[in-house]
């Protein structure tokens, strides 16, 4: 269902950032630091809109109804469904002692920790490390490119907006619910 998900939407997201840079090409400031100012500062208005009547409301009642340990497991459960990428990407960039430090991690606190719910690796000493494409790419020798703000997620470069792209298809979790054959 995910692998379905992210082949409906990828191309949207795709084309719409395309489409985004285009128009900041047209911008008429040529500025050789920035070249992406025009559109860059249009996207930080669009987001800063989002944040306020969208993301930050929703933050504040999400604080408020939750209790601060039951934030602490659901964010113990979203770093540990990460752990897999960055063992990935680790591998990929040539530390093998940092994916299994992930792999470790993973492993623990999947099942001692209760499917990631308490983080029983850090307890034993093995710290967390976030490993992306973006970084794995900085380790291959791939430039940052020009600063760049994405919709929504804020800023970014380009280099990191291709292996965000790039993480997608990396994390094996997008492949962990694929329910593509059994329709």
């Amino acid at each position: 269902m995910i692998v379905q998900m992210t082949k409906k939407i990828l191309p949207i997201v795709a084309t719409l950032v395309a489409t985004l840079l285009l128009v900041a090409g047209c911008s008429t400031k040529n500025d050789p630091n920035d070249p992406l100012e025009g559109y860059n500062r249009a996207m930080f208005t669009v987001n800063e809109q989002f944040d306020t009547f969208l993301f930050r409301p929703l933050a504040k009642g999400y604080r408020y109804v939750t209790p601060q340990g039951v934030r602490n497991h659901i964010g113990n459960v979203s770093d540990n469904l990460y752990e897999p990428l960055s063992m990935v990407n680790s591998f990929l960039q040539g530390d093998f002692s940092g994916g299994m430090r992930n792999f470790f991690r993973f492993a623990i606190n999947s099942t001692i920790g209760l499917g990631g719910i308490n983080d029983v690796a850090a307890s034993a000493g093995l710290r967390s490390t976030r490993e992306d494409f973006g970084q794995t790419l900085a380790v291959w020798g791939v430039g940052s490119g020009p600063y760049l703000i994405l919709p929504l997620l804020g800023p970014s470069n380009l280099r990191d907006t291709g292996g965000l792209v790039a993480d997608i298809w990396l994390n094996p979790l997008t492949y962990a619910f694929d329910q593509s054959g059994t329709d």
